[in-house]
């Protein structure tokens, strides 16, 4: 795992992988994460969150961009056996995430969000390239504050200022 990291670079890298089409916001979340925080996240994880896209399963349910982040928030603090009270913590975790997209954006429903766009293209498209990034910064702002990872952007700031 890293000792410091640049959010924006996160942020960025998770756009341009929904943005190229190398991965649906979920995906790119979660590989975003793995690729700057922690290369020994299991491919795997950016496996799993391939059925989150478009809503869940295309149901247009909960945005994927919001369950991605919440997948990889559960990698970082969730539990792995029955009984674990730290499940009380990254519950908290997740509702901070997903209450930060809420107060963003009203509510966490895709078809809420997408209603009248052309799915897939235009405005859609860089409606949930936004969103991805968004949730890419979010989880990667309470992973490192909770980890007590550097964040190089703010290094980087503090040199300016």
């Amino acid at each position: 795992m890293v000792k410091e990291v640049s959010v924006r670079k996160i942020k960025e890298e998770a756009e341009e992988l929904y943005r190229q089409g190398k991965f649906f916001c979920s995906e790119a979340v979660v590989s975003s994460i793995r690729n700057n925080i922690d290369k020994d996240m299991p491919e795997a994880l950016v496996a799993a969150a391939s059925g989150f896209p478009i809503g869940i399963g295309r149901s247009k349910c909960t945005c994927g961009a919001v369950t991605g982040a919440i997948l990889a928030l559960g990698y970082f603090f969730g539990r792995t056996e029955g009984g674990d009270p730290k499940v009380k913590h990254t519950l908290d975790l997740a509702y901070e995430v997903q209450d930060s997209f809420r107060k963003n954006h009203k509510c966490l429903c895709c078809s809420v969000q997408t209603k009248g766009m052309d799915m897939g293209s235009g405005e859609h498209k860089e409606q949930c390239i936004r969103f991805t990034g968004e949730m890419a910064e979010k989880v990667a702002e309470v992973i490192i504050r909770e980890l007590n990872i550097k964040n190089t952007d703010e290094l980087v700031g503090e040199a300016n200022g």
